[in-house]
């Protein structure tokens, strides 16, 4: 029996159509501008947005910390879905797998973020708190927030 590795699933809706969401989450201009989990810059931002391609994110965290997750894009189906791998440096089992799901609805999108093959639960919650903060930003940096 193999075991089952935790994973991390967060749904948002956001007044903002399918496309603008993709642009911001795939666009090296666009993500420098606002990706990372708290309040802290994103120093730099690469995206070869098609399967096979490599995407690397430099962020700063508040507390000072600098993490850069890297990975590849399995999966890219512009402005519905959205897969990748994650490498984080310093994790026990370095390659998890996130999805980005989008779904129109009537004044927005249905965003659904899935991380899964996280290595362990405090694995699981760090990264849980982290892609809460960035999905707390995208709307701000949309320009959408309530």
């Amino acid at each position: 029996m193999t075991k089952s590795l935790p994973s991390v699933t967060i749904v948002r809706r956001i007044k903002a159509p399918p496309a603008r969401i993709y642009a911001a989450l795939t666009e090296p201009k666009l993500m420098v501008q606002w990706w990372s989990p708290d309040a802290g810059p994103t120093l730099s931002a690469e995206a070869d947005v098609r399967p096979g391609g490599r995407f690397s994110i430099v962020f700063r965290l508040l507390n000072g910390e600098e993490h850069n997750p890297t990975g590849v894009y399995q999966e890219v189906v512009p402005g519905k879905k959205l897969v990748f791998t994650w490498e984080w440096a310093g994790m026990e089992e370095r390659e998890s797998l996130v999805t980005f799901l989008l779904k129109p609805f009537d004044g927005g999108t249905e965003l659904t973020l899935i991380h899964e093959h996280l290595p362990d639960e405090a694995a699981r919650k760090s990264h849980e708190d982290g892609w809460k903060g960035f999905l707390d930003k995208l709307p701000i940096f949309l320009g959408v927030a309530e």
